[in-house]
């Protein structure tokens, strides 16, 4: 066998093997969406019941949660809301920190890089109790900007930004204040165009976390109606009856954003995690 047939051969083997990667992926997807559809009687005939039959499907369960006084909208509108501003706010601010860390040369940089590395390795669950004792006192519970306020700069993002700024061209640094642009024109006028694929990844990174965190939402809210959705969907497992065909119908519903974020930022997705990972 000639080298091309080999190439050949070993690139149907991945392709078979990742076309199977791909089916067991979104078999899980595929079986809960045709159990949306199902009433609660035919979900709980035996325990759950997921398969794959097509029988007794109607879109009952679906009219139900945006109807008879359900607040799913409403959840669904608070997370959609949070997720859109928590992207908006942690890529603005997260990318200055990470290009500043990365172009400027000042007093203190490498300790603040260290304490942003260090950052990424304390769990979440051991920053809690701090983070809502101060969320009580800036008076923030119950509130979006309380789910909101730990978000707004990731160690992550930083951390990112700062290895894709790390390869930006700094010839166009100078050239750019010869001409007599300011620092701050220079990072939005000729720099922030250039971190595109950066913030196409960090993008759907951070809507993806936002959307589907739960924990500390479920810590700072109170009221019903500012449930962000993966908290509302849970409220509808109670000790008095669990109400399998909503959430699932709900769960089904809540991947939408997240797929149509994937879609629009998914050119540049591969590109930027790739350019971030290795500059440095």
């Amino acid at each position: 066998m000639n080298l091309q047939a080999k190439q050949k051969l070993v690139s149907a083997i991945l392709i078979f093997f990742f076309i199977v990667l791909a089916i067991f992926a979104i078999f899980p997807l595929l079986l809960i969406t045709l159990s949306s559809f199902k009433p609660s009687t035919e979900l709980m005939r035996h325990g759950l019941n997921l398969s794959f039959s097509l029988d007794n499907m109607s879109f009952k369960n679906y009219v139900y949660i945006f109807t008879d006084g359900q607040v799913y909208l409403r959840w669904y509108l608070n997370s959609m809301i949070i997720t859109g501003l928590v992207i908006v706010l942690s890529l603005f601010f997260s990318s200055l920190v990470g290009y500043a860390m990365a172009i400027y040369n000042f007093a203190g940089r490498y300790v603040l890089f260290v304490l942003v590395l260090f950052s990424l390795m304390i769990p979440f669950e051991i920053l809690m109790l701090p983070l809502y004792r101060l969320m009580v006192s800036l008076q923030l519970i119950n509130t979006y900007f309380g789910i909101m306020l730990p978000m707004i700069v990731s160690p992550v993002a930083v951390f990112f930004f700062r290895q894709f700024a790390l390869g930006l061209p700094k010839e166009l640094l100078d050239s750019a204040r010869i001409d007599g642009c300011t620092e701050y024109g220079i990072f939005f006028r000729i720099m922030a165009p250039l971190m595109l694929p950066a913030y196409a990844a960090m993008a759907i990174l951070t809507g993806l976390f936002s959307w589907n965190n739960f924990l500390w939402p479920l810590i700072v809210i109170r009221s019903n109606d500012l449930f962000t959705l993966p908290v509302g969907l849970a409220t509808l497992l109670t000790p008095y009856g669990n109400n399998y065909d909503l959430l699932i119908s709900g769960s089904v519903l809540s991947i939408i954003p997240i797929i149509i974020l994937f879609f629009i930022f998914q050119r540049y997705f591969v590109s930027g995690l790739a350019a971030g990972s290795i500059k440095g």
